[in-house]
């Protein structure tokens, strides 16, 4: 259980870098749900953008 709990909360601290998901002000559940999968693509993108280089 403990290696799994250490990647979740890697996961939220890494979401918690974008100001906007880290204070939840947006009203509209699908506009939450829109800036999460983009911040999980952008954080996506910058681990392999690092691997390869």
């Amino acid at each position: 259980m403990g290696k799994l709990r250490h990647v979740v909360e890697q996961t939220f601290a890494l979401l918690h870098q974008f100001k906007r998901l880290a204070v939840r002000w947006e009203r509209r559940t699908e506009r939450h749900d829109a800036f999460v999968s983009l911040a999980c693509s952008l954080i996506c993108f910058r681990r392999l953008k690092k691997a390869r280089s």
